[in-house]
């Protein structure tokens, strides 16, 4: 750990001419190794100043760059503190001054120090991408993981009753009233080969694929079934992940925040009766570049190195939207969640394999061709383009729909329940509505 900090301390201090923080003021930069918190401040500032996708890099590396040296002091601090030989230990209790470095003692010289160099470290990724500092980031996290392991109290090991990581409980929600019966089943193959998926693709129709996952290790040997694995992989849960509050981004009490691993998991997963007004989701987040460890139990399916057929989906140049990039590699995303979590009718940009590892959820498709029937919405207050969502919920009870959304009830779908080591094909363009059956995570592929 101590080399490792020295070589990141140095790394930071030694700036390549060609690196984008040079925009950023010299004399904030003269502050980085010294007084990293008031540039998180500054930078936090200028990170909601732009749109995401058009905060200058320079303010997106300086938050990363600071928030890794308030992580590096924590570290040197505590191991200057021999902490190593008992990490349990009472905190200090003299000498409580916040440090030039953002630091105080009782962080640098408890316990507690390991889950602040987590959070600093994690919100780095999460607000700024962790802007050309992924890498180093992982290596910290890697090796503190590595030294909590060795070090942290027994008694920190097992606060839970015997049994309570092994397995996600089954909730009193999943009934079979809640299961919904399958009128228009989407077409279905097993495990096809890549001249006939991309015979498929030509008919741009959705497919269900079974025994797609058979080989992911997420399904078997380091089963995503299990809490107890996915904590471990999570540094105990100590890991910060942004998760949407509420049932559905379409709610007006939806909401969003970001929280620990374990928080997550302790409020939302493991219930037998949670509160379907309270629902938690990890939804479209990009997990598996903030933990690679996870990224290691799957593997993107080959389907998704296709060529596709032309498509008239995307934006022609007079409507005004760009169309989207051409990918280099497909986007993957989580999700991750209990029962009754929705992701309310949509489309999107890309092609999209949809694998299923644990749990099942509902899945309902329209065509484009259905578009003029289901009421996308328009661009709403503060500009925000929402014309890929539907206005309607899909599963409304059937004299709202009527009365509300007449043309609704008149367009025609398909549908599935995608279960366990299954992947769901949905063509660029498609509407799918997806309501999650019991606890479920999925993880989704974008290509083009």
């Amino acid at each position: 750990m101590q080399a490792l900090s020295k070589q990141i301390s140095s790394s930071l201090s030694n700036i390549d001419p060609s690196d984008p923080i040079l925009d950023c003021p010299a004399s904030a930069l003269a502050l980085l190794p010294s007084h990293p918190d008031p540039l998180i401040t500054l930078a936090h500032s200028k990170l909601h100043t732009y749109p995401f996708d058009s905060v200058p890099i320079c303010w997106r590396r300086l938050y990363t760059d600071a928030s890794i040296a308030k992580a590096v002091a924590w570290i040197e601090k505590a191991l200057a503190a021999s902490i190593a030989d008992d990490v349990s230990q009472p905190y200090y209790e003299k000498n409580r001054r916040r440090s030039h470095d953002g630091t105080s003692s009782r962080e640098a010289t408890g316990d507690g120090w390991v889950d602040e160099v987590v959070k600093v470290l994690d919100m780095a990724s999460i607000m700024a991408g962790a802007a050309g500092r992924a890498e180093m980031i992982e290596q910290l996290l890697s090796a503190l993981q590595d030294y909590w392991s060795e070090h942290r109290p027994l008694q920190t090991k097992c606060q839970r009753r015997e049994g309570f990581w092994d397995s996600f409980p089954v909730s009193k929600h999943l009934e079979s009233s809640n299961v919904p019966t399958i009128h228009n089943p989407i077409q279905s193959s097993i495990a096809p080969s890549m001249q006939a998926f991309e015979t498929h693709m030509k008919s741009a129709q959705p497919l269900r694929i079974t025994a797609a996952l058979t080989h992911w290790p997420a399904m078997r040997e380091r089963p995503w079934s299990s809490p107890a694995y996915l904590l471990e992989k999570t540094f105990g849960g100590k890991r910060l992940i942004p998760v949407e509050i509420g049932r559905s981004y379409t709610d007006v009490d939806w909401g969003q925040s970001i929280i620990t691993f374990k928080d997550f998991m302790e409020k939302y997963m493991m219930s037998e009766d949670p509160d379907p007004s309270r629902v938690g989701y990890l939804a479209q987040h990009d997990l598996f570049s903030q933990i690679p460890p996870l990224r290691n139990d799957i593997a993107i399916p080959d389907f998704c190195y296709t060529t596709p057929p032309p498509t008239e989906i995307h934006p022609a140049p007079s409507s005004g939207k760009p169309a989207p990039p051409q990918l280099e590699e497909p986007l993957l995303n989580a999700w991750f969640g209990p029962t009754g979590t929705v992701s309310p009718l949509h489309t999107d940009p890309y092609h999209n394999i949809l694998c299923q590892v644990v749990g099942k959820k509902y899945i309902r498709l329209y065509s484009p061709d259905q578009t003029d029937k289901l009421y996308p919405k328009g661009v709403e207050q503060g500009g925000v383009d929402m014309s890929n969502t539907s206005e309607v919920d899909a599963e409304a009870p059937l004299k709202t729909l009527d009365h509300d959304y007449p043309l609704f009830r008149q367009a025609r779908y398909v549908e599935t329940i995608l279960n366990e080591g299954e992947c769901l094909y949905i063509p660029v363009g498609w509407w799918h509505y997806v309501r999650s059956l019991s606890v479920s995570f999925s993880v989704s592929f974008w290509w083009n």
